[in-house]
């Protein structure tokens, strides 16, 4: 009888440690713990630690709360400017109510990637292709409030939503090109013009300045010539100084006048008619004098004939003198 008392405790005591091991389940700290009994949902959430369950009658599902990194897929779509573009994005979310989690949604993980890929496409629709580009920060809240609106009863939180890249056309990225090497050109012929309106302006003060020295103007062609002259490469031809021109212009001007190089005599004083007296009769022509050369000068001597029938150009007629008895 002792015998099968002991054989029954025995059964007894595996029975129990079977049923034990069975019953234990192990929750890790990142994890919480949903418990469905006969297909009823516990209201307690099971914390971390070793917890106990009801084999055959409860359900133990674990749930992660670490946040969540999950790609989305590459999306092609238009942009509102009729661009064809091709974006991809990441999403970082975590679970914050397990209950909801478990009984709200079928596969959490699966709803949050396929609203992230329709919200994707919707704001790839409604935005143009320069805001895809450089303003991507106020796209990513947008996409972020359009997953989180429906995740939140779902016990998901969606902490942030970023778009990786942009793929674009080829023949997209060819007119961006040339787009971007048309306005740098333009910028730098806009600074070229500017640098050469601020060079005359320099260059207009700088003429004022020389024009009232002309020795300016020479020495500063000599400091060409001596910056020119530091090249050993080429030749130099030194022009003929502007200031012998204008030496050589101003002495020959004398010259030109004369003819030969002496000075005209100066014309004869003008003298008023009241001063004269009565004028003297003009005396006979001589028919065999010579006549006198026509001369452009106020006062010009006249030839008489001497009796051996020669000219004397030094002594003018009497005609010829209203001055003599002044």
């Amino acid at each position: 009888m002792a015998e099968v008392l002991v054989i029954a405790l025995v059964a007894v005591l595996c029975a129990g440690a079977l049923y034990t091991a069975s019953a234990a389940r192990v929750i890790r700290q990142y994890e919480r713990g949903v418990v469905l009994r006969l297909g009823r949902l516990r209201d307690d959430v099971r914390l971390p630690g070793l917890t106990l369950v009801v084999p055959g009658l409860d359900r133990l599902r674990k749930v992660n709360m670490q946040i969540v990194t999950m790609p989305v897929p590459a999306q092609d779509g238009i942009t509102r400017d009729n661009v064809t573009v091709r974006v991809d994005a990441v999403i970082y979310f975590k679970v914050v109510d397990p209950t909801s989690a478990v009984i709200a949604v079928e596969d959490y993980r699966f709803a949050v990637s396929q609203m992230a890929q329709t919200s994707l496409r919707s704001i790839i629709g409604k935005s143009d292709l320069d805001d895809l580009l450089s303003n991507r920060e106020k796209l990513n809240q947008g996409l972020e409030v359009m997953i989180d609106s429906p995740a939140v009863s779902w016990g998901v939180q969606i902490d942030r939503v970023e778009i990786k890249d942009v793929s674009l056309p080829e023949t997209m990225k060819r007119s961006m090109a040339r787009q971007a090497e048309a306005d740098r050109e333009r910028r730098a012929r806009v600074i070229n013009a500017d640098a050469e309106l601020q060079a005359s302006k320099k260059l207009a003060q700088a003429a004022g300045e020389m024009s009232a020295q002309p020795a300016a103007l020479q020495l500063r062609l000599l400091q060409t010539v001596v910056a020119v002259a530091a090249e050993k490469n080429s030749t130099l031809v030194l022009p003929f100084p502007v200031e012998l021109l204008r030496f050589l212009e101003r002495a020959q001007q004398p010259a030109a006048e004369t003819g030969h190089g002496e000075p005209d005599a100066p014309p004869a004083p003008a003298v008023p008619a009241d001063l004269l007296g009565p004028a003297a009769p003009p005396a006979p022509p001589d028919p065999s004098a010579a006549p006198a050369p026509a001369r452009n000068t106020p006062s010009v001597p006249s030839s008489s004939s001497d009796a051996d029938g020669t000219t004397d150009p030094a002594v003018p007629s009497s005609s010829e003198q209203p001055f003599a008895h002044h």
